[in-house]
């Protein structure tokens, strides 16, 4: 086909996918379903410097004057291609204040509109599609990129990918062939893991289990020496946020509330969001009484304590699960993370425990 969507949670490898697809396509001579691996053409597209491969994802917009932002938008664009190039093993960590803009669609319309440089065929890659922006209060960036999902220059493949489908505009979907794909299994992401992140083994087996299929996530739960890792801690941020929500004290909710940066939904945020489902999920679990399936394993007497003083959470929790998921949504419209944080505390509160 000649657009694809590739989603699934985050940092399961859903741009080295669309990469492969990409170099499989541009192959001079694919040996059934696989690249040859050893053309031209394939080594290019492994180092990121085939002239047919289009890799574009979301970046911090530039700062200066509006009418070189696309200049600037491709000058930052080719010096991450480069720090990919050197590290090729990234993990999935929190974006912050990003996006794909009009400026970088426009570019990508001007190379689809022209002539293949080496072979018969164009790959584009549009990574993390969530992030096509609105621009003044319209989606401009997503809007730009229909034309061509409309109307596809011959000899040209698109590839979209994305954690949330939902994110995206439905007549860009509807123009999509959608692709699931699902957690990698825990063995896989131990042995890609010990074999690459350079890691002590108890290191690896931790990071694996709360990687829960994902290697990127899983490469991110890794710090350095005597560090706490980047996703750890947004996971006891997380953990206080469930802590607060069931506080005998209604000051705590407040006290944490005030707490938070007052400025911008996205990045850390969000993040600490999808982390707290992940902890309502394990109290559900323990409360259950299905500790085998519990993901965040090395809190385990603390999940126990808490199950105590939330005794219906079995069944309470799905309702908690929803309301962290509405405000997960808002912050794609960038709201006040403190006023989003008391708010939601309150309603945890009174999910997880509606007799109070």
């Amino acid at each position: 086909p000649a657009s694809l969507l590739l989603h699934g949670p985050p940092g399961i490898g859903k741009q080295r996918l669309a990469l492969w697809i990409a170099q499989r396509i541009v192959c001079e001579r694919p040996t059934g379903a696989d690249p040859c691996d050893q053309c031209q053409s394939c080594r290019m597209a492994r180092r990121l410097e085939h002239p047919d491969v289009h890799w574009y994802f979301p970046l911090a917009r530039p700062k200066g004057n509006a009418d070189r932002i696309g200049d600037a938008l491709e000058d930052a664009r080719g010096a991450e291609l480069a720090a990919r190039r050197a590290t090729p093993l990234r993990a999935t960590l929190p974006t912050g204040m990003v996006g794909i803009f009009l400026a970088q669609v426009q570019t990508l319309l001007r190379a689809a509109g022209a002539r293949p440089a080496m072979g018969n065929r164009k790959v584009f890659i549009v990574g993390d599609a969530e992030f096509l922006v609105p621009q003044e209060s319209s989606p401009e960036a997503a809007n730009a990129l229909l034309k061509v999902l409309e109307e596809p220059p011959p000899g040209t493949t698109i590839i979209l990918t994305t954690s949330d489908p939902e994110l995206l505009l439905p007549t860009i979907r509807s123009r999509l062939l959608p692709i699931r794909l699902q957690p990698l299994p825990n063995d896989t992401v131990q042995a890609f893991l010990a074999a690459h992140a350079g890691a002590a083994a108890a290191d690896v087996e931790r990071a694996s289990r709360l990687g829960a299929g994902s290697i990127g996530r899983a490469l991110g739960y890794i710090g350095e020496k005597g560090d706490v890792s980047p996703l750890d801690e947004l996971r006891l941020r997380a953990r206080a946020l469930l802590a607060a929500a069931i506080d005998s004290s209604p000051a705590a909710p407040l006290a944490l509330a005030l707490a938070e940066s007052p400025a911008g939904a996205r990045g850390e945020f969000s993040d600490a969001l999808e982390s707290l489902t992940i902890w309502l999920r394990d109290l559900a679990a323990v409360a259950a009484g299905a500790e085998d399936v519990v993901i965040n394993s090395d809190s385990i007497d603390w999940l126990r304590a808490t199950a105590k003083r939330v005794p219906h959470a079995a069944a309470t929790v799905p309702a908690a699960i929803r309301t962290v998921d509405r405000v997960l949504q808002l912050t794609q419209l960038n709201i006040n993370p403190q006023l989003a944080t008391a708010w939601l505390l309150g309603e945890l509160r009174h999910d997880l425990q509606p007799s109070r």
